[in-house]
């Protein structure tokens, strides 16, 4: 018995006369395996699949395959959708503000005052500053030019 590096059990897995491990047991742990065991569960090449197909339509697809298949045919690219009327568009896009308020977490009343005062510091700082400047550029000029 060995135990196998891919066993997640941990166990130990018994092997054939081979040595290599029974057909079917575990995935193959690496790339090359992995298209090893592809290339022997699929036919030779995928021309000859596909020419033992007899569902395939023959021909151009688009032809025959769009009216048979399903009916309607694809819409061409260059058609617009349709589009609702002003009413409905208007009531849509209300509903979707709405449902975004919703998502909103509106502040509590004690945040509320936090963000009014410091709004309210951070006006009355820059009304002083831009008056401090007005004042000091006021007196520059004035002892320049007069």
């Amino acid at each position: 018995m060995v135990v196998s590096d891919s066993d997640a059990s941990g166990g130990e897995q018994e092997q054939g006369d081979t040595g290599q491990k029974p057909e079917g047991t575990s995935r193959p742990v690496t790339a090359a395996a992995r298209r090893e065991r592809r290339a022997t569960a699929r036919p030779a090449g995928k021309s000859a699949a596909r020419a033992d197909d007899k569902t395939r339509p023959s021909g151009k697809s688009g032809e025959k395959a769009a009216s048979d298949a399903k009916g309607a045919p694809t819409p061409k690219r260059d058609q617009k959708p349709k589009k609702a009327s002003v009413f409905a568009r208007l009531v849509r896009f209300i509903r979707e503000v709405w449902a975004e308020l919703r998502k909103v977490i509106w502040p509590n009343r004690k945040q509320m005052v936090t963000y009014t005062a410091v709004v309210l510091v951070f006006v009355v700082f820059m009304v002083a500053l831009v008056s401090g400047l007005d004042l000091l550029f006021k007196w520059g000029i004035g002892h320049i030019f007069g």
